[in-house]
This record gives structure tokens, C-alpha cells and sequence, in this order.
């Protein structure tokens, strides 16, 4: 395991401490991390909605997308879920006639439309039964005047931005929280917005000029017990090139409908050993070496 990859399983001060397990799921970006990158961000390429196409039309319509940018050198994944701090390209088209108008729109992670372009317009008959070689097609045409689009889009951003992402402290975006019960997703957001600024970082809500982001996603469940509830936290830190750094897990049971109202001292508990972790990750990921170190210890709760 790479340093930058650090796992950190922290508990929960909620209750009494269980075992802790240490879920690890996966490495997204693995098309973005094999591209000569020119830019310091992903593409995301979410499927259609407004293509005139069915589910599995929008879906391949999206991956070829993706391969296309991916050929001019362009991170770039087909993804029905954007990361919080990708940039989109959202795909439309348009009848006109008998013919069928492809349209792009650049967005940035704060979705805002940076530029735009269109296609070569695609005869109606052969729009409304695709094949997976007219996708290519489009796509192939399309792809290298989105690149000069975007290529323009970064210059323009950076002459009139004097502040550069790596200079300064670091700038995460928090991303939100979901999931919890209560006022949880709000509790949680509010209190770790206070921590990560305690560790050094500048938390703020858009994507513009944020070289990380984390996001959190709570989960309960029913536990062994009929009087508790299993509650698992994942504060989830990722880069602007759309690697996922690592993920801060938290895992405890609590009385059973004790999160149904306000979490308060829980909120703040679980921001305050959270934090922490997201800086470690965050830091391991600046100071990696390019080889494979041991894999690291899981941190271990504190004495009771």
C-alpha cells in the first residue's frame, strides 16, 4: 500500500467500543491515473438524460465519450456519479429536421457552464437506432474541440487567479454529509468544518480552486443487540484529478433511536477524532515516495 493510501479506522465516541473493522473499497480513477495529465482535473462524463436516447444508448454514449477525451490526453471518466470536485461534460442533443443535433457543455465541479460546443449533425434514422460505432464516431469528432476548450478555459482561469491551488494552505471542499438521522448530515458538516480548520486546512462549500475534497456518508443499522444501533461514519478524501486519497471510518453502536433528534457532544466527537485523519491522508498524499512502503498500522481507540 502506498503511504498516500493510508486507511485510518478511528472510533466513534459514542458508546461503549466494539471491534473495529477496516473496510477498504477500492481505487476509483484508475482510467485518470494512466493518462500523460495535462490538467489538474477529471472529467466526469455522466450519462445523457437529454440525448434522445434510451438508458443503454446514453450509458455507451457516455463510455465513448470517455474514451475519446481519454485519447486527447484528457483524464476523463463515464461515471453516473461525479466526484465533488470533477469537472462534467453534459451531453445533449436536439432534433433538427431530419437530423440530429449533438450539443457539450463544459461544467465545473460547482456547475457552473464554462464553455460549450456541438457536434456534426447525425442523420434522424441513424440517431434512432445507435450503434455502438456512430457513438465512436461522435464522439471522436467531438472530443478534440472539447480539449481546446478546456485547455482554453484553464489558461483564462489561471491569469486572472494569482492565488495558485498549491501555494498556501490546503483548500478542501466539504462536500456534505448524508445519511444520518436528525440533524445529523448538518451536526456532522458543521463540526467538521470547525476541525479541518483546526488542522490547517481552508474549508469551504465550492469546488473552485479546492485541491481536495471530503465528503461523508453515515450508515445505521440494526445491532446485535435490540436495544443498540450500529453507526458507520466515512469521511471520504479525494483529489482533484479524481483519485480517492482514503477514507476515515468510524464505526460504534449507540442506544437504539438515540440519533433520531440532535447529535450535538456525537457530532462533535466524531468531527473532533475525524479531522485528524483527513490530514494524515491528505499529508501522506503530499509526501508519498514513488515506491510501495509497509502498510500501516490501524490507529488504535483510546483507553477507556
Amino acid at each position: 500500500m502506498h503511504v498516500s493510501r493510508l486507511l485510518l479506522i478511528l472510533p466513534l465516541l459514542l458508546g461503549a467500543c466494539g471491534d473495529l473493522p477496516q473496510p477498504f473499497r477500492g481505487r476509483p480513477g484508475a482510467e485518470a491515473r494512466r493518462l500523460a495529465v495535462p490538467l489538474a482535473i477529471r472529467l466526469a462524463v455522466p450519462p445523457p438524460t437529454e440525448a434522445l436516447l434510451n438508458d443503454e444508448g446514453a450509458r455507451s454514449f457516455a463510455g465513448k465519450m470517455a474514451e475519446a477525451l481519454q485519447a486527447e490526453d484528457i483524464p476523463a471518466v463515464a461515471t453516473p456519479a461525479p466526484l465533488p470536485l470533477d469537472w462534467r461534460v453534459d451531453i445533449a442533443a436536439e432534433r433538427q429536421g431530419q437530423a440530429v443535433l449533438p450539443r457539450f457543455r463544459l461544467v465545473d465541479g460547482d456547475g457552473k457552464v464554462q464553455a460549450a460546443s456541438q457536434g456534426n449533425p447525425v442523420p434522424l434514422a441513424r440517431w434512432a437506432e445507435p450503434t455502438p460505432e456512430l457513438f465512436t464516431d461522435v464522439a471522436a469528432q467531438a472530443a478534440p474541440n472539447l480539449g481546446r476548450l478546456l485547455l482554453q478555459v484553464e489558461a483564462a482561469r489561471k491569469s486572472t487567479d494569482p492565488q495558485s491551488i498549491a501555494g498556501g494552505p490546503p483548500r478542501i471542499r466539504l462536500a456534505g454529509v448524508k445519511g444520518a438521522t436528525g440533524d445529523g448530515n448538518e451536526a456532522l458538516a458543521r463540526r467538521m468544518r470547525e476541525f479541518l480548520g483546526n488542522e490547517g486546512f481552508v474549508v469551504q462549500d465550492v469546488a473552485d480552486g479546492a485541491g481536495y475534497a471530503v465528503e461523508g456518508d453515515v450508515v445505521i443499522a440494526p445491532a446485535a443487540s435490540p436495544a443498540q444501533q450500529r453507526v458507520e461514519i466515512q469521511w471520504i478524501v479525494s483529489r482533484r484529478d479524481g483519485e480517492e486519497l482514503g477514507r476515515v471510518v468510524q464505526i460504534n453502536e449507540v442506544p437504539n433511536g438515540r440519533l433520531r433528534g440532535l447529535w450535538g457532544d456525537i457530532a462533535y466527537a466524531a468531527a473532533e477524532e475525524a479531522a485528524p485523519g483527513v490530514r494524515t491522508v491528505v499529508a501522506n498524499t503530499l509526501s508519498a515516495p514513488p515506491t510501495t512502503s509497509p502498510e500501516p498500522a490501524a490507529a488504535q481507540p483510546p483507553a477507556r
